[in-house]
């Protein structure tokens, strides 16, 4: 983000509205700060000269509180936080000039009307890094590390931020059980946990506990779904052994969630076109969330619950637009290979969003990072690889189950899966003879990531024909 460099923001949670704090006023003598976490709870923080304090100092402090080892200090980061808006903070910031300018980056990067925008007010939340590496994060030993990444995988998981398949949400659902119920629990004594002590939506997805066919509908199937459920997640608790430790329970957790591509993303708010249907070509748009991360691009029908497209960085290049005139919108491209009447196509997807020229420079960056990575790993070749801890070591059996589930369901229509027949995108081939007006370019370096790295972009122009 230009100016203040505050990039990142992701489609904001049902959670993020009931945790409603701000940093205090900026002044030289010592003040309280709240810094929420995601498990609803916060730490109350004593900071002197709080409005020129940065998030280094701030991050210091709570490690501290939280007793977080240093080895696990990268996997957090510090967020503001409101309804309307996530933005991930650099070290560098300084929380409370932020919130100061909190109501200016709302109208820059939402569509919120100018009365929601002038009640809105952040709150500063600690959690997951989106620049972690998925891989740190089962060589951790530390439970209090592992119990904050649960708390929020956990959370993206019952929001639905993170679709996934029902072999899926019953694993995590049970595994969740045996983490906050304990292990080795009779029927009966876990039956009553789940119905009068917590509820059925505290281990499950809302909107598979509710079910999608209407209010009607859900109160006419809600006993006969609730049993259901209940069984399934009886049935899948029985495989959690008894003598698993809490570490090794939340590491399979993660480990599970670890086969969703858009683990760890940070989530953008964006409308695609739909195809146009019936006699009179009529189409509209589809409001999706764009999840990005140190993996690729994934675009996610929220209302329908499953992944619309999936690319890795590898097989896309992408570009931002501006608007031309007011009232047009700010785009993100993604261009992709595809297929059409047997011929093979490139195919460009419209991504209308406020939040285009972050999703661009965080997939910008994330290229770079891997770049940065791969290069690193090319030299170190030839250097003995670091033993595996034992926690590595069962987290890695754990992940390769998982991934072996995970071949299965797509062969089974996964959630997980792209639908890029039911997009509205842009087709056209290589020489332009299709559609002659648009002329994309691809740079080959994007793909052999040559150094320096390049990156393509692609030239738009009126009159382009959807298909």
């Amino acid at each position: 983000m230009e100016g203040d460099d505050c990039e990142f923001p992701s489609e904001p949670s049902e959670h993020s509205r009931s945790q409603r704090g701000s940093v205090a006023s900026s002044v030289t003598r010592a003040q309280d700060v709240l810094v929420y976490l995601v498990s609803d709870s916060a730490v109350h923080l004593c900071v002197e000269g709080v409005g020129g304090v940065c998030v280094q100092e701030l991050g210091r402090n709570v490690r501290e509180a939280l007793n977080i080892p240093d080895s696990a200090q990268d996997a957090f980061a510090f967020w503001l936080c409101s309804p309307l808006l996530e933005l991930q903070l650099k070290p560098k910031h300084q929380p409370y000039k932020l919130c100061r300018q909190w109501q200016d980056l709302l109208y820059r990067f939402t569509e919120a009307s100018t009365e929601d925008i002038s009640l809105d007010e952040p709150c500063l939340q600690y959690r997951r890094n989106v620049f972690y590496p998925r891989s740190k994060e089962l060589q951790v030993e530390d439970e209090g590390v592992l119990r904050l990444l649960y708390d929020e995988a956990k959370l993206n998981i019952l929001e639905g931020r993170y679709p996934c398949d029902p072999e899926h949400w019953v694993r995590l659902g049970a595994l969740a059980c045996a983490i906050e119920l304990g292990i080795g629990l009779q029927e009966e004594k876990l039956v009553a946990a789940i119905r009068y002590m917590l509820k059925l939506s505290s281990f499950l997805p809302a909107h598979v506990v509710l079910g999608s066919g209407g209010f009607f509908s859900t109160l006419r199937t809600r006993g006969g779904r609730q049993a259901e459920l209940e069984q399934n997640l009886l049935q899948e608790y029985g495989t959690v052994s008894a003598n698993q430790d809490l570490p090794t329970l939340f590491r399979q957790y993660l480990s599970t969630c670890h086969t969703l591509p858009y683990y760890g993303c940070a989530f953008f708010m964006g409308e695609i076109d739909k195809p146009a249907q019936g006699i009179l070509h009529r189409g509209g748009r589809k409001a999706v969330s764009v999840g990005i991360s140190l993996e690729g691009v994934y675009v996610i029908d929220m209302k329908e619950k499953h992944v619309l497209l999936g690319l890795r960085f590898s097989e896309l290049s992408w570009d931002h637009s501006y608007p031309e005139t007011e009232g047009d919108s700010h785009i993100l491209w993604l261009e992709f290979d595809g297929e059409e009447a047997g011929m093979p196509v490139n195919k460009l997807l419209k991504i209308y969003s406020k939040q285009a020229e972050l999703m661009s420079g965080l997939i910008e960056f994330c290229v770079e990072l891997r770049a940065v990575g791969e290069a690193a790993a090319a030299a170190a070749d030839g250097e003995a690889s670091p033993s595996h801890t034992p926690a590595g070591q069962v987290g890695s059996a754990e992940q390769a189950r998982e991934q072996r589930r995970q071949r299965k369901l797509r062969r089974q229509s996964s959630v997980v899966c792209s639908r890029v027949h039911t997009l509205s995108t842009i087709s056209y081939v290589d020489d332009g003879k299709e559609i002659k007006r648009l002329k994309p370019k691809r740079a080959a370096s994007f793909f052999t990531r040559q150094a320096p790295p390049t990156y393509s972009t692609v030239q738009v122009t009126d009159g382009l024909e959807q298909g």
